[in-house]
């Protein structure tokens, strides 16, 4: 797998590339998350947004399909007591409706032939009240995406989508989301972060 080769070195290349973004993106979503919260992150990758997450919740359950990626979060995250890494699939996930305070998925939407399902499924799984927060890079209407997203396909990483912040909204809309607010981290590759309010 693709994510398995590359788990290691991922954070020195979003680092180096967006480290502003990367590590903003992170801090945004956990002021999102309160103490009593029981989180579900899917798409965890590397833990970059888990360790933020972590000292700020009751309990989080950080999922990948990545066996390497899942490795690079448990490092990440070795001294939360609360945090748990398992595998599981964003498109098919096996939770109980309405079971989590707040779902977390970062930076995956773009990469999947169907988004909308996969919102779908993080909506099934949030409590009424709570809230699906999903943070995804955005083109600026510059070149600053393009070149970086160039060199990520270059080495395997194949996009589905691509936002910007405007489109990012459509998306939502026309999947009949209406209470969603908006925060962009700005920077060379910015996060559009997207966070529905489960009614």
């Amino acid at each position: 797998m693709f994510w398995d080769r590359v788990s290691s070195l991922y954070d020195g290349f979003e680092t180096l590339i967006n480290g502003k973004v990367y590590n903003g993106t992170g801090k945004a979503v956990a002021e999102e998350i309160e103490y009593g919260d029981l989180v579900l992150e899917c798409a965890c990758g590397t833990g970059a947004i888990s360790k933020f997450i972590a000292p700020v919740c009751r309990k989080l359950i950080a999922t990948d399909m990545s066996a390497g990626m899942r490795k690079q979060t448990r490092k990440k995250c070795r001294k939360f007591s609360n945090v748990k890494v398992g595998c599981a699939d964003i498109m098919h996930l096996r939770f109980r409706a309405e079971t989590f305070d707040k779902v977390v998925a970062g930076n995956v939407i773009h990469l999947l032939d169907d988004p909308q399902r996969a919102v779908k499924a993080l909506v099934r799984v949030c409590k009424k009240g709570g809230k699906i927060i999903i943070p995804t890079y955005i083109n600026d209407d510059g070149n600053k995406i393009r070149t970086s997203a160039k060199f990520l396909e270059k080495v395997g990483v194949e996009f589905k989508s691509e936002f910007n912040i405007d489109t990012y909204k459509q998306f939502f809309a026309d999947a009949g989301y209406e209470n969603v607010s908006y925060r962009v981290v700005d920077g060379r590759m910015p996060c559009a972060i997207a966070v529905i309010t489960k009614q």
